[in-house]
């Protein structure tokens, strides 16, 4: 198990940030951690990765407690905070070879140039920082946090400020790195929890209110009636969608019919279009999307 959380709280003061949350993260996994501003998502990440402590609980990175090996777990994780902190007066290059040289790296260049290759940085190595675009310097805080090989990687907000086709390209590298380690990221972008991530932790106010595959959320966590989206040939009324599983419809456009039933009937709507002699142009099941899913687990 790389990442373990047992019973964690955080307070400040009498305010809980984090409230007897648990969880576990496993080696090869993506998990999003959502939440809306104000949740503890950043919080939770801080403590994980011993920038600061709890109040109450453990959490164990690679079965080990990270009260009691502080130095040796941070060699092990590598953590993109979400104000990403930089050394603007340095040049991109010299950055990431101070950041090798704090890791004690024996191939510092060649990780350096490796790292620069990956983040598509080739162009403005040669800038310091403080010239880049917020994007680039996302990019910066990504490299040195892949630059010393973590098992375990922590990303706030990793693709705040990038275009789209940056972001894709971001994307596609957590993927990747994805496949042999363990990424767990926070992000307000939907689709890419859903590009990405193989599940996903979604806390309000300090605790877990939902943990579930990402391809099963909608189904799962709104366990609501199924909605069909039927398209017709006719003008029907709609006496001719008679159905014990039918409990509401909708004509929602001309031949455009809203189906909500208790289960998946669209074998029985066939057989209706054939017993009343319509013909069904279309028909499909119409899904909740995971931002839906946020809503209404955190509203």
């Amino acid at each position: 198990m790389s990442i373990k959380v047992n019973q964690l709280t955080k307070k400040y003061g009498e305010q809980k940030a984090i409230d007897n949350i648990s969880f576990e993260i496993k080696s090869g996994e993506i998990v999003g951690f959502l939440g809306p501003n104000g949740a503890g998502k950043s919080t939770m990440m801080k403590i994980i990765t011993g920038y600061i402590p709890q109040t109450e609980g453990e959490v164990f990175v690679n079965d080990i407690k990270i009260d009691a090996e502080a130095i040796d777990i941070r060699n092990q994780i590598g953590y993109l905070p979400e104000h990403n902190p930089l050394y603007l007066d340095m040049y991109v290059r010299e950055y990431l070879l101070f950041i090798a040289g704090i890791y004690k790296l024996d191939n510092k260049k060649e990780r350096v140039e490796e790292m620069i290759f990956q983040t598509g940085l080739t162009k403005e190595s040669s800038k310091k920082i403080s010239e880049l675009s917020k994007g680039y310097r996302q990019r910066v805080g990504l490299a040195q946090a892949l630059i010393h090989d973590p098992s375990v990687i922590i990303l706030d907000e990793p693709t705040s400020g990038l275009d789209p086709n940056q972001i894709v390209e971001i994307r596609d590298l957590i993927l990747k790195v994805g496949k042999q380690k363990t990424v767990m990221l926070s992000t307000h972008i939907m689709q890419e929890v859903e590009a990405i991530c193989d599940r996903i932790i979604i806390i309000d106010q300090g605790k877990i209110v939902a943990q579930e595959k990402t391809s099963e959320a909608s189904k799962v966590l709104l366990e609501e009636n199924i909605i069909i989206q039927i398209e017709v040939d006719l003008n029907l009324d709609a006496s001719v969608f008679k159905h014990n599983q039918i409990i509401e419809l909708k004509n929602t456009e001309e031949k455009f019919w809203l189906i909500k039933s208790k289960k998946d009937i669209r074998a029985e709507l066939f057989e209706l279009a054939v017993k009343n002699n319509f013909k069904v142009l279309s028909m499909q099941i119409v899904e909740k999307s995971l931002e839906e899913v946020f809503q209404k687990l955190t509203k």
